[in-house]
């Protein structure tokens, strides 16, 4: 069975960081894209990251890309979203998703929320002062 658990985020003021973490079972890392969503209130659902173990792919949204950093631990069956520089707009609630083959194409490097097969139940992140 394949789950993906997220845990990390929390309330953080303006300027600060916070860690996202997914640990992830049930399926090999080698062959899927891993993603992280985020959805804000009264939102759609939104890519912001998303890497391929097999091929070392590292996709940002351009809202995130310079301040949020993509990895994993597949020893540990982790992957991370390190946040830094957090403004108010980043608060929404984050997903962690995972899909088979990449994480988009070279017209659409992020494939939309609907064509990942594989979910988390979301973690709230708040950056507020």
């Amino acid at each position: 069975e394949v789950q993906l658990v997220e845990s990390g985020g929390g309330l953080v003021q303006p300027g600060g960081s916070l860690r996202l973490s997914c640990l992830a079972s049930g399926f090999a890392f080698d062959g899927f894209a891993i993603a992280w969503f985020r959805q804000a209130p009264g939102k759609e659902r939104v890519g912001v990251s998303c890497m391929t173990e097999n091929d070392g792919t590292r996709f940002y949204s351009g809202s995130v890309k310079g301040r949020f950093t993509i990895s994993s631990d597949k020893a540990k069956r982790q992957v991370y979203l390190q946040m830094d520089r957090l403004r108010p707009e980043d608060t929404a609630v984050y997903y962690c998703a995972a899909g088979r083959g990449a994480c988009g194409s070279h017209f659409y490097p992020l494939r939309p929320a609907n064509e990942f097969d594989f979910w988390g139940q979301g973690t709230q992140v708040t950056v507020s002062s």
